[in-house]
């Protein structure tokens, strides 16, 4: 701005306009100008000076001028030309300046933005700086947790490894080739190789053939269907033991989806297994021990209902037929407890099973009434019957069972209730499309039942408690059989009862109306010839009188081989076996009597107190029917008539023979010669090792045995038989000896027995043997 001042003011625009109208005009201009100047300032101080004014002054006004002028206008030109030039040299300088100034601005804006951007780029230098340092941070802080994960993974890796190592279970995984890609230790105790020699190898290389087509049977199912298996296996490892495992199969995949092969774990079940076998033979044996007690129970039993049903039919006074008909009723009773505990075993391993007969339901009811006639007379209580509506004459029904459920019924009525009575009422609906639902009501008016307990009453085992009828025990079975079979025969039971006024018992039955005749109830056929193959005097005094009496001759043999005699030299019109006989079973009779062709065309029935078998079991082995004991003549009658009006005949099936005897404990002299020969010592070393090594044995075998390999139990049992020879324990090796002979004809059917008394052998002869060789210490 002070350039802009400088260069605009009066004297450099004066020496503008003298350079734009040129210096000689401005020149001749300012001389004239000066001239007049010099005249008119001449003529007024003339003027002043002298009051006159002379042509002289003029002409010297002029002269001085003209003298003058030229050197002024000479000056004053070159001073406004320098003054033009410096104006314009000025105005360059300025121009110039401006043009620096408009530089220096577009420099200073230029270094502005230059800054800003450097601001800018060291903004984003310094962000990314940061980014930079934080990225960095990022990574050695991932790098820090890498390395830790790394480090865990490792410990976790390592600590699995160990838990999987640890596992009893078995645990391998395979490819999708099916080959072994890693396993645990079990896997290699049981294979016998280590993980590295495992993998690559597959199954048909590691297990024998069968196992081997088993794992890759369903090792395919996996992989083909990407499903989840569980089976179980018998697996044999590589120091002879064999193992029963629950094998569990899956698929397994990578985090991608894709499948890698199969992962497979392993339970060892052997003892659960063994325990499954031991329960079945604990199963076995409680049966067997059932059917002892029934055949010995059901014996003097047979004499007592037999007999005194016939003493009743002799001539007798009134209360001598009251005694014998307390007798009758009470055995009567005892029968149907027996029952209840007979039929608790059955249903306890699902036997129990219906026989659909025809049954009079009219003769039905009188019957089970005429019997608790006498219960309720001994305790002089009043006994109701009633038949309501109209009643189907014949239907289909297992009358033993449901005899069986309304006995219970009346007899616990009557066993509550102290006075009053007790009522027993039968009705039926219409029959529709054949079916009718027959309804029997047992009603008392005894100590009732509380409400909360009558949910309970049906449950095993369960007794109401009551203070005024402790004396009323009972096994708390009867009414949970009722229960079971009512359900079985597909009916239902209710119970009602208020305590101190009664309980009422309703039974309803689907049953269908019978289109076949009625058995007879009286004998249909008469005169036969009957072999009664009984050892019991007192059965056979029963049965040989009862038969008689129905009109039947017959012959006795009271056992087998004398049955067999007598067979041989005449011909029968039926054979009544008993199964139990003192020197051979009944089914060996019946198997000899149909081999030797001597029944032809006859009739066999199994007398038996066992009624645990079915009656198809019989049937199965040869029999053409089946009469429990104690006999009971609707039941000789039921069989008779059907027989011989129709009989038949199934394929006979011998039974099979178990026998064992008891032998000595030690071989002494073999010790004895041990002892001679290698001296005490060294022998009770042999006993040592045979004791160490015998678990192992017997383990194997136990094994073998709930495999149900009957070969590797044998085997087994050889080389405990050989290992009890060499140190002298005889029984042991005996029964060692019975085991390892497998084709014996019921091998299956004793060889648990026979494993039984080896292990308790081992335990008692192995201590007997230990006694021996102490005394044999002593003495030496």
């Amino acid at each position: 701005m002070s350039n802009n001042f400088h260069i605009d003011s009066w004297a450099f625009r004066f020496a503008q306009y003298v350079w734009r109208f040129g210096t000689i005009r401005i020149s001749i201009f300012f001389v004239l100008l000066t001239l007049a100047f010099t005249l008119i300032g001449s003529y007024f101080v003339r003027l002043q000076l002298t009051g006159e004014v002379q042509m002289a002054d003029f002409i010297t006004a002029i002269i001085l001028t003209m003298l003058s002028a030229p050197w002024v206008l000479f000056f004053f030109s070159e001073l406004v030309s320098q003054l033009e030039k410096s104006r314009r040299s000025l105005k360059e300088v300025v121009n110039q300046l401006e043009s620096l100034r408009e530089e220096d601005v577009l420099l200073n804006r230029e270094l502005q933005s230059n800054i800003r951007q450097l601001n800018s780029e060291m903004e984003q230098r310094r962000a990314a700086q940061e980014e930079r340092e934080k990225v960095f941070t990022e990574l050695e802080q991932e790098i820090k947790e890498k390395t830790e994960k790394e480090q865990q993974a490792l410990r976790l890796s390592t600590l699995l490894r160990s838990i999987i190592d640890a596992s009893p279970d078995l645990i391998y995984y395979r490819n999708e080739a099916g080959q072994f890609a890693g396993c645990n230790r079990v896997a290699e105790e049981m294979t016998g190789k280590t993980e590295a020699e495992l993998i690559g190898l597959t199954p048909h290389e590691v297990y024998e053939e069968d196992l081997a087509n088993q794992v890759v049977a369903s090792d395919h199912e996996i992989l083909e269907n990407n499903v989840s298996i569980t089976e179980e296996l018998w697996l044999r490892f590589a120091d002879g033991r064999k193992r029963y495992f629950e094998m569990r199969k899956v698929p397994f995949f990578d985090q991608e989806g894709q499948r890698l092969g199969l992962l497979a774990f392993g339970r060892d079940i052997t003892e659960r297994k063994q325990s499954q076998v031991a329960l079945e033979k604990a199963a076995r044996d409680k049966t067997a021990f059932v059917a002892t007690i029934s055949h010995e129970l059901r014996t003097p039993l047979n004499g007592i209902v037999g007999l005194s049903r016939m003493l009743r039919d002799t001539e007798l006074n009134k209360e001598q037929y009251a005694w014998v008909s307390t007798i009758y009723a009470s055995a009567i009773t005892l029968g149907n407890i027996f029952n209840d505990i007979i039929d608790l075993d059955k249903l306890g391993r699902d036997r129990l099973e219906l026989a659909l007969k025809t049954v009079s339901l009219r003769d039905f009811f009188d019957e089970l009434s005429s019997i608790i006639k006498l219960l309720v007379a001994d305790k002089g209580l009043a006994f109701q019957t009633k038949i309501d509506g109209s009643l189907p004459e014949f239907v289909e029904a297992d009358g033993t069972r449901l005899r069986q459920v309304l006995w219970n019924l009346l007899f616990n009525a009557v066993k509550f209730t102290q006075q009053g009575s007790v009522s027993f009422t039968l009705s039926a609906s219409a029959p529709k499309q054949g079916m009718c639902t027959v309804i029997f009501k047992v009603a008392d008016t005894g100590i009732g039942i509380p409400e909360e307990e009558l949910d309970k009453i049906f449950a095993m085992y369960y007794q109401v408690q009551h203070p005024d009828h402790q004396s009323a025990t009972g096994t708390g079975i009867g009414l949970a059989i009722c229960k079971q079979m009512v359900d079985l025969m597909g009916g239902k039971i209710h119970v009602s009862s208020e305590v101190g006024k009664g309980t009422c018992f309703t039974v309803e039955l689907p049953l269908a109306v019978s289109t076949r005749p009625a058995q007879l109830a009286d004998i249909e056929v008469k005169g036969l010839d009957i072999l009664l193959v009984e050892d019991i005097e007192l059965n056979v005094m029963v049965a040989k009188a009862l038969l008689e009496k129905l009109g039947q001759k017959v012959d006795v043999a009271m056992t087998g081989n004398e049955a067999l005699q007598k067979a041989r030299s005449r011909h029968y019109d039926l054979v009544l076996l008993d199964i139990q006989l003192p020197d051979m079973n009944g089914f060996e009779v019946a198997s000899q009597l149909h081999e030797e062709d001597l029944v032809a065309g006859t009739p066999i029935v199994a007398l038996t107190a066992n009624v645990i078998k079915t009656r198809q079991e019989y049937l199965d082995q040869g029999m053409d029917d089946v009469i429990s004991k104690p006999i009971k003549k609707s039941r000789v009658i039921e069989v008779f008539n059907q027989l011989f009006s129709e009989c038949v005949h199934q394929p006979h099936a011998p039974a099979l023979a178990n026998g064992n005897g008891n032998e000595a404990v030690l071989d002494l002299d073999m010790l004895q010669m041990l002892v001679d020969t290698i001296g005490a010592e060294l022998l009770s070393t042999s006993v040592n090792v045979f004791k160490q090594s015998i678990p192992q044995y017997m383990e194997i075998l136990l094994t073998n045995l709930s495999a149900k390999d009957k070969d590797e139990v044998c085997s087994q049992a050889h080389k405990i038989k050989g290992a009890a020879g060499s140190v002298g324990l005889s029984r042991v090796q005996k029964i060692a000896n019975q085991i390892q002979q497998g084709d014996h004809p019921a091998w299956w059917q004793n060889v648990y027995d026979w494993v039984e008394e080896l292990q308790e052998a081992l335990k008692l002869d192995t201590q007997a043997l230990h006694n021996w060789l102490a005394d044999q210490s002593i003495d030496d």
